[in-house]
Formats: structure tokens, C-alpha cells, sequence
């Protein structure tokens, strides 16, 4: 059995990064071993997604051991999706705005990116923090109005995929992306926030545990809940 997940991300996986950038109208978001348990329990609100990439060479690894089929790695981080999409924004005069984690983290994040990439135009930003579901909406009829060529949201997995959405459905015509916690890393002015060795060697997950405290336990809990529940699934459904 075919899990509806795993189907999204093997038709992303025939997207060139090309299409990707080209094709407006379009939102994407990232699975790691972590968020596919989240997933699990929202599909509904995942098939919403035009695509959904493998994060992590974990997930890759058991798409590839359970269901025998080969995807890339594309996480948003400088090891793989964001740079390619900075420089391409940069090169070709599209705009980019950014929704995501604290006020201060965005504002210097995004100086950051300035300068590695300073032809980059920046339409706007603001911190993933929403008082209310009212100021949500505001603020996603305000990024239409805006209507940047790219749009990047980083507010943990669910709230962002729900925030990424609600902009679709309020008629962005752009294209989205979810970036995890690709904001909070670059603020602490760590744009390349893991070193080369750590991603020749796969082990960004264990970096991140040793850099970032707070993702310990979800990261055990994953280590014992994903391959059971990835495994029954492809079984039961």
C-alpha cells in the first residue's frame, strides 16, 4: 500500500528545481522522521500542498528501504533548497518575503541574507507569531496585496503549513515554501549552520540535537514512533 505521503513527495521528486521556481501557484512544504508523525495525523492538510520534499537523509533512506524507490534529499537550508533559491530570486529580480519566528530573528536574518546576496529584494517581513486568527488573516491578505514572487514561512510544523495555506486560499498567486527553523539558525549568524563535515556525513540531525536543546526529545521520540508507524503504514494503511 502506497501511503498518500510518500506519494506526494515521489511526484515531487520529479519536479526539477527549475519547475519548481517557474510554476506559480504553487506551495511546498518538508517532511523530516518528526513532522511525518504530524503529518500522519493531518493528511488531509498536507494533500493540500503541491509538493512535499524529503528533509533529511533518514526519511530518504526508509522511502528507499520500505517502498524501494530512490528521492533527493531537498531540505530548506544552505546544504540544499535555500541557496539555490536566494541566488535565483537575486539573479533574476524576484521578491521575497518571510514570515517566520521571532521579530528580532527575522530582522537580522534578513540582513544576513542582504549581504551574501545583495541585489536580493526583500518585499517584506514579520515574525510567525499571530495574536490571533483575525491578525492571520490580515496579514495574508496583506502579503497578496504585496504579492511577492516567493514566499517563505518558518513557524513549526502545522502552524506554518496551516499560515502557508491560508495565504493560498486568500489568493497568492506566488510560490511557497515552509522553512522550519531555517530563520532561527540564520539569525544566530549561522547562515551555513552546519558545518561542511556534518553534512558529508549525514549527520544534520545530530548536529542539530547537540546545537539545539529543545529538539532532543522530539528527536528521541521520533527515533522509536517514525519507523513503527512508518512500517505499519505501508502495510495497513
Amino acid at each position: 500500500m502506497l501511503s498518500p505521503l510518500v506519494q506526494k513527495v515521489l511526484l515531487t521528486e520529479t519536479f526539477s528545481i527549475k519547475d519548481v521556481f517557474a510554476q506559480k501557484g504553487r506551495v511546498y512544504t518538508f517532511l523530516n522522521p518528526v513532522s511525518y508523525l504530524t503529518a500522519l495525523d493531518n493528511k488531509e492538510l498536507f494533500a493540500r500542498f503541491d509538493g512535499i520534499f524529503a528533509d533529511g537523509s533518514i526519511l530518504v533512506a526508509a522511502i528507499k528501504l520500505v517502498y524501494g524507490k530512490d528521492v533527493t534529499r531537498r531540505s530548506f537550508d544552505m546544504t540544499s533548497l535555500a541557496p539555490k533559491l536566494l541566488s535565483y530570486a537575486e539573479t533574476t529580480n524576484k521578491s521575497v518575503y518571510i514570515v517566520a519566528s521571532r521579530q528580532e530573528q527575522v530582522e537580522k536574518a534578513v540582513g544576513i541574507f542582504k549581504e551574501r546576496y545583495p541585489e536580493l529584494m526583500v518585499a517584506g517581513y514579520r515574525n510567525g507569531y499571530f495574536a490571533s486568527e483575525k491578525e492571520q488573516e490580515e496579514e495574508a491578505r496583506h502579503i497578496v496585496g504585496v504579492n511577492p514572487d516567493f514566499l517563505i514561512v518558518g513557524m513549526g510544523a502545522l502552524m506554518q503549513e496551516r499560515f502557508l495555506l491560508k495565504v493560498k486560499d486568500a489568493g497568492y498567486r506566488g510560490i511557497g515554501f515552509t522553512c522550519g527553523g531555517f530563520i532561527h539558525q540564520t539569525a544566530k549568524d549561522e547562515i551555513d549552520y552546519y558545518p561542511a563535515w556534518v553534512d558529508r556525513m549525514n549527520l544534520r540531525f545530530a548536529y542539530r540535537m547537540y546545537k539545539e536543546k529543545h529538539t532532543r526529545k522530539r528527536y528521541l521520540q521520533a527515533a522509536f514512533q517514525f519507523p513503527v508507524r512508518f512500517i505499519a503504514e505501508r502495510f495497513f494503511g
